[in-house]
């Protein structure tokens, strides 16, 4: 193990420099086997999760259910708990394959995990799982795998007569392989066996074995092998971390640096553009104020015409129906009927350019400074009479009852009255809501 575990090492660098993913995972593994059976289970457990994170993504069923079982196997001396969720997870991958050889090494585990934590009854379920499927297998390490766990399991239970027949079973299929760890475990377990059978010829014979096999193993000595690798190991990574570390901060302080040039410029390029954004939106703002402010004035004067030209025409009314009202007396008064006749004709002329309907002109112009407002208004409220029409036309122009009083000629309780009558049809409740401003809301979309 100790020359594997130096080779092993010297390809996993020349595969992680080609950055060869399936060489790595296959070398990780084996690396994670070696270091598990010399007892560094911190290494062997760093490889396996390495080896479990490649095989996730590549999605290998195989590969993970063996996986899972080794890490599981970690976990037996470290944390029961913890084996058993990694052999759960290998047992329900396992069951939508169809490798019994896979499920016998699993169940057996899981038994034997079980067998640690007292549950017997879970314990002979997996193992009865197992023993179920070795007819239909014909490889006889993993027959001797599990009749090996159950021996070891049935010392435990001081099953004597079980640990002898399953320990000699795994012993009889492994007879090729006999200067083997297995080898070691199932004649020391034997001499155990027979030692509390009374059996002590026999316990005699197997602990003999136990130590032949062991003496050519020569455990201890490889274990001290594996150590010094490791160790050499260790510190040749430390010393790489070590560069690393040092590579990386000389890095980090150039990146640092770039990153606050990079920082300020872009900080410098934000402030000017900011700056013309700024100098763009007042500029636009003036331009849009000035622009708001000239539609102003020049709605103001349309108005002031409109206005204008209603007081006039009212003027030019009053003083027509004057000049009649004279006429009239004076026709009365003159005896002359041809003076009389002449004065008709002029009655009739006049009366005729009395007939004009300026609110009608008014509206047309109106109309044509404040487009549709009439249209909107009728259209939400039908039932306005025509002189309801003018009082929201003037209303709209924002003129007091004062100045309305004026142009229509009508006294200044009449279109108070007119107004609260107005307010009504609009369902304006609110005495708060001002009649001028609710018509302002007319204006068309």
């Amino acid at each position: 193990m100790d020359i594997a575990l130096q080779y092993y090492i010297k390809a996993h660098e020349i595969y992680k420099d080609k950055k060869k993913g399936d060489e790595i995972s296959k070398l990780e593994n084996n690396l994670a086997i070696i270091y598990s059976q010399s007892n560094d289970k911190k290494k062997a457990l760093q490889y396996f999760f390495n080896v479990l994170s490649y095989q996730r993504a590549k999605k290998d069923s195989i590969k993970l259910v063996k996986v899972l079982n080794n890490i599981g196997t970690i976990y037996q001396k470290r944390n029961l708990d913890s084996s058993i969720y990694y052999y759960k997870e290998a047992y329900a991958l396992n069951k939508q394959l169809k490798d019994n050889n896979l499920k016998i090494y699993v169940c057996t585990n899981l038994a034997q995990v079980y067998g640690l934590k007292k549950d017997q009854n879970k314990a002979h379920l997996y193992y009865d799982e197992a023993f179920s499927l070795v007819s239909k297998t014909t490889d006889n390490a993993v027959k001797a795998f599990l009749y090996e766990s159950f021996a070891e399991y049935s010392l435990k239970e001081k099953n004597f007569d079980a640990v002898i027949q399953n320990a000699q079973i795994a012993l009889e299929l492994n007879k090729n392989k006999i200067f083997s760890f297995s080898g070691l475990k199932l004649n020391k377990i034997l001499s155990e066996a027979y030692i509390n059978k009374q059996d002590y010829k026999s316990a005699v014979r197997y602990f003999q074995k136990y130590n032949s096999i062991n003496d050519s193993l020569d455990i201890e000595q490889k274990a001290v092998n594996l150590e010094r690798i490791r160790l050499e190991q260790d510190y040749k990574v430390r010393t790489q971390i070590k560069e690393l570390v040092e590579e990386q901060k000389r890095s980090r302080l150039y990146v640092i640096g770039l990153v606050l040039v990079i920082g300020i410029l872009i900080l410098a390029i934000l402030l000017i553009k900011y700056r013309n954004r700024n100098i763009s939106n007042q500029l636009e703002k003036e331009i849009l104020k000035r622009k708001e402010q000239e539609l102003k004035q020049n709605l103001d004067a349309k108005n002031m015409v409109l206005i204008g030209k209603a007081m006039s025409e009212i003027h030019r009314t009053d003083n027509i129906n004057e000049i009649l009202v004279d006429l009239k007396k004076i026709k009365l008064k003159t005896p002359n009927k041809e003076l009389q006749q002449a004065i008709d004709i002029v009655l009739k002329r006049l009366e005729k350019n009395l007939n004009v309907d300026i609110w009608k002109e008014f509206e047309i112009s109106f109309e044509q400074v404040h487009k549709s407002f009439f249209d909107k208004l009728s259209q939400d409220y039908p039932l306005l009479t025509p002189k309801d029409r003018r009082l929201c036309a003037l209303l709209y122009l924002d003129l007091t009852t004062k100045e309305i009083s004026q142009i229509t000629g009508q006294s200044f309780k009449s279109i108070e009255n007119a107004r609260t009558r107005l307010r009504k049809k609009f369902d304006l409740t609110n005495e708060k809501v001002n009649l001028s401003t609710y018509l302002n809301s007319f204006k068309p979309d």
